[in-house]
């Protein structure tokens, strides 16, 4: 059977199925006619049709008297603020705020350019371009987007986008943007909305504003445009990223000839005057510098940024240019301190021999709730939301994770700090102990206080490795299905950790089992008054309970008095926590990661240290213990200096034996024993004080002392 005979049959079984339907088809269109007519259903959609329209118009309208378009010109002008703890200002973000100029210091060049190019009927419409709106409609139900002119906004328009809206191209944002256009039409005469759209407007390479553009590309004010430098700037804005100069040349030549021609064809410009101006190369000078800059702590600000824009989902030119107030967590006197520490180079381990800085990262954190008190992210020269070592960094924590992953789930299966620990090699996880020792027994609060590793291998396999994977992630440690491994217990995990998360993690211990989410924003206000984003009550959770906490307290303030932390403690306050150290791959004598995390109940911090990338030449000489220790040290000093010095409601493991007592229980005799612990930071802190009054000269031999004792030490502990 041929093509054209199956085709005729085909034809003919269609033409058969019509003459067969079609009586049916009639019957159903009367039918419809007399129900339409009946109930009188072309009134009925045009009467829902008519209630909706209203109901969008009194919503948008709503919408645009609740936006406080009064200040928006206040609002425009204002640079966002940083605010700390206690409310006061910590720095602001100029970052994207151009230099406020009146209209009447601006070249007429310009706002000629401009409506010639932007919007014709700026000077008679009441905010919105019928025929735009026409234009952009059409555009939408033709090609599916806003149609180009501008997308129908007039100058006004793109005002209340750039101050209220996002850029999403959609017809409710462009109703919204029409009302809010009517009404900054009222509150402001024309001048004005001139005078805020260019002060506002973006011009590339990071410059925002008439006048900043004006010196950026030309080096002369705005009020000293020519009709081609004008037309220059003008033109960019329809796409600053590809019409700029700097970087677009020809692209920038041939944007701004188009420019000067619809500047002619709106009779602002004679031919032979743009014909002129087209014939003229453009001249580059840049004399722009930002004297406003107060991007006070960079890394924090940097963090803040981060936070706004990833979890509370503002975008980061909104946030630089729109006046917003953000109240953060802020402690300045802690971020003062850390800075301080960081800027000091000797405290840190010496460059490789190819120059490259060893990094490191520290976080101070409010554990009662969870705000970020002070950040640090690295070391040399600050970029702008560069990468945070503090808040961004994976890592692997090393011994640092034993408190979490071993020996809570340890406490809370019922074993005590007293317990006696296998510490011998075992057959289903090969692993030693940093010493290359080990002593066959040893009870809990001894085995983390000296971060023994064959005894938490050794609890981990008693308690079962699923109580130990799934307590970990309880603190907020992000896991991965493969590291439910032994290697859990020594903190090898697949992905790592940040010195916030470490620091986030250690809480409950400091808050009897409570654990906030960390952050560093408690509040977010926009220029028109409104809270836009409250993290003034965070919620918090009990994730161990107060007694377990208060176990794992008593034998962490050992790892400071008596164990692998010894170089870490400040002198002159107590302090509980745990350092860590990760070993590399070709050398185990050599680090990757050094570690502390250190809290009392007023605060948690945590330090990390190594370098970017480890290699054979780039890698730590010792443990924790010799270098990441004196950062923290220094670090902690300073910064408990500024707490509330709270003091912790249990006694240190070592002096009860690994009993759990209340601080004010302990016996003389307890405190006898450790009477050469006292002496010892007493004598260093004496002769801390001497070096000031005799020109450093006894500071120095200490330093070469301690050096000797944290080598000898690094040697025969873990840590």
């Amino acid at each position: 059977m041929d093509v054209k005979t199956i085709i005729g049959k085909i034809k003919a079984g269609l033409k058969t199925f019509w003459t067969w339907i079609k009586p049916y088809l009639i019957r159903l269109h009367h039918w419809r006619k007399r129900i339409w007519k009946k109930y009188q259903v072309n009134k009925i959609i045009l009467l829902l049709g008519l209630v909706t329209v209203l109901v969008a118009s009194i919503y948008l309208f709503t919408l645009a008297k609740s936006a406080n378009v009064g200040a928006l010109k206040k609002g425009l002008e204002e640079s966002t603020v940083i605010y700390d703890d206690q409310g006061n200002e910590a720095g602001k973000l100029f970052g994207q705020k151009g230099t406020v100029v009146t209209i009447d210091q601006v070249s007429p060049f310009v706002t000629d350019a401009l409506i010639s190019t932007e919007d014709r009927n700026f000077e008679t419409h009441h905010g919105y371009d019928i025929k735009g709106l026409a234009r952009a409609v059409i555009g939408k139900l033709t090609f599916g987007k806003i149609g180009g002119g501008g997308g129908g906004s007039t100058i006004t328009q793109q005002l209340a986008k750039n101050a209220y809206l996002t850029q999403e191209q959609t017809m409710t944002r462009k109703a919204r943007e029409l009302f809010l256009a009517i009404e900054i039409e009222k509150k402001y005469n024309k001048q004005q909305i001139l005078e805020m759209y260019l002060n506002n407007s973006y011009f590339g390479n990071g410059v925002w504003g008439i006048e900043d553009a004006s010196h950026k590309y030309f080096g002369v004010s705005a009020s000293e445009l020519s009709v081609g430098q004008a037309a220059t700037l003008v033109g960019m804005l329809k796409g600053p990223g590809i019409y700029n100069p700097i970087d677009y040349m020809e692209n920038a030549i041939n944007r701004r000839n188009t420019v000067l021609q619809l500047m002619v064809d709106n009779n602002k410009l004679s031919q032979a005057q743009a014909d002129a101006e087209e014939a003229t190369a453009i001249t580059l000078n840049d004399n722009y510098s930002d004297e406003n800059s107060d991007y006070r702590y960079p890394y924090y600000f940097d963090a803040v940024i981060d936070e706004a824009v990833n979890e509370h989902g503002l975008k980061e030119e909104d946030l630089l240019n729109k006046g917003f107030k953000i109240y953060t967590a802020l402690n300045q006197n802690y971020q003062q301190v850390m800075e301080q520490t960081y800027s000091n180079d000797a405290l840190f381990p010496p460059n490789a021999e190819d120059g490259a800085m060893v990094q490191s990262g520290s976080v101070a954190l409010n554990p009662k709730t969870g705000g970020v008190q002070a950040v640090v992210g690295g070391r040399g020269e600050h970029v702008y939301r560069g990468f945070n070592f503090a808040t961004q960094t994976k890592r692997s924590p090393g011994s640092s994770l034993k408190p979490i992953s071993v020996y809570t789930p340890a406490l809370e299966a019922g074993m005590k700090p007293s317990d006696i620990l296998e510490d011998k090699p075992q057959s289903y996880y090969p692993a030693e102990n940093y010493s290359r020792t080990y002593s066959e027994q040893v009870p809990m609060y001894q085995a983390l206080s000296e971060s023994l590793n064959l005894p938490a291998v050794w609890t981990l396999h008693k308690i079962g490795l699923d109580k130990g994977f799934e307590k970990t992630e309880k603190f907020g440690i992000p896991l991965a299905q493969e590291d439910k491994y032994y290697g859990l217990a020594l903190g090898g995990l697949k992905t790592g950790v940040s010195p916030l998360t470490m620091a986030n993690a250690y809480s409950p211990f400091a808050t009897g089992g409570y654990h906030t989410k960390a952050h560093l924003i408690t509040k977010i206000v926009d220029s028109t008054g409104a809270v836009i984003v409250d993290n003034t009550d965070q919620k918090r959770k009990q994730i161990i309970t107060k007694d377990v906490a208060d176990q794992m307290t008593s034998m962490l303030l050992g790892v400071f008095s008596s164990g692998t932390g010894m170089n870490a403690d400040p002198a002159g306050y107590v302090m509980a926590g745990k350092t860590g150290t990760t070993e590399t791959n070709f050398d185990t004598n050599k680090t990757n990661d050094q570690w502390v995390v250190g809290y009392t109940p007023d605060v948690v911090m945590a330090t990390w240290l190594g370098f970017e990338q480890t290699s054979e030449s780039h890698y730590l000489q010792g443990s924790s213990a010799t270098h990441a220790s004196t950062v923290f040290s220094s670090e902690a000093q300073g910064i408990l200096a500024n707490t509330a010095q709270t003091p912790f409601t249990v006694a240190d493991a070592y002096a009860t034996g690994g009993q759990v007592v209340a601080a004010d229980e302990v016996s003389s005799a307890n405190d006898d024993d450790d009477a050469w612990k006292d002496s010892v930071k007493e004598i260093g802190g004496q002769v801390k004080e001497g070096a000031k009054d005799i020109g450093g000269k006894i500071k120095e031999g200490w330093d070469k002392a301690k050096q000797g004792i944290k080598n000898i030490f690094g040697e025969l502990t873990g840590e």
